[in-house]
């Protein structure tokens, strides 16, 4: 079995320059993986450089802290989504699922479905913040705002997925929505395990070495 199409070949990195953003583009044609996940600002570059390929453009809004205001997450997305975005990893606002104001981080995923129009959404949780049961009642979030994906981690924060997270994510959405692990795959191995443990998407800058079966030397 093959693993590119389970790749989002990532750079997030704050200093990352549109040679670095070019080379990736570039790579993920070359290893059919399934996007590229930039930030917003990179959004037409890499449409352009994708656009005779099937690569999606995947951007992050709301990056990586989650605490912008639904208002401005939701016309990030509506920006985005016109400079040719075709998914979307958005990040929750952590501190109000933290404060059980499940209210607020509910309206504020819908607010970023609506605003993608029926592209792929997926739902940064930020698993190494949260407890079980906050990991938990974030997922159920996902699937009643009608998310496509709930994510493991933004890779920016002190920890990324682990197999726990990702088999537990699974058996919260039961099917109603996908799972995306990202940040600590350092292997082909850590490729395989996390999928069998049920991830259908993963997210990491080192995907080419993964493919390759080489170390991977990024906490991304």
């Amino acid at each position: 079995m093959t693993y590119n199409q389970f790749i989002d070949h990532t750079l997030l990195k704050a200093n990352a320059t549109q040679e670095e953003l070019l080379k990736l583009c570039d790579e993920a044609v070359v290893y059919s993986f399934a996007s590229v996940c930039i930030n917003p600002f990179w959004v037409p570059l890499c449409k352009e450089a994708l656009k005779d390929s099937n690569v999606k453009v995947c951007t992050v809004i709301g990056f990586p802290l989650g605490a912008s205001s639904t208002e401005s997450k939701a016309y990030e997305t509506q920006v985005a989504l016109a400079q040719g975005a075709d998914e979307f990893d958005m990040v929750i606002n952590i501190g109000a699922l933290k404060d059980k104001q499940d209210e607020v981080v509910l309206n504020d995923i819908k607010a970023v479905v609506k605003a993608a129009q029926g592209k792929i959404v997926k739902v940064i949780i930020e698993t190494c913040l949260l407890t079980e049961e906050e990991k938990i009642r974030a997922c159920e979030l996902c699937v009643i705002a009608k998310a496509h994906f709930v994510k493991t981690s933004t890779g920016f924060s002190t920890a990324g997925a682990t197999l726990e997270d990702v088999k537990l994510m699974k058996d919260t959405v039961k099917g109603q929505c996908k799972v995306k692990a990202a940040g600590g795959v350092k292997s082909s191995e850590d490729l395989k395990k996390m999928i069998e443990a049920g991830a259908d998407r993963i997210g990491t800058s080192s995907g080419v070495k993964l493919i390759q079966g080489l170390e991977a030397n990024s906490s991304y």
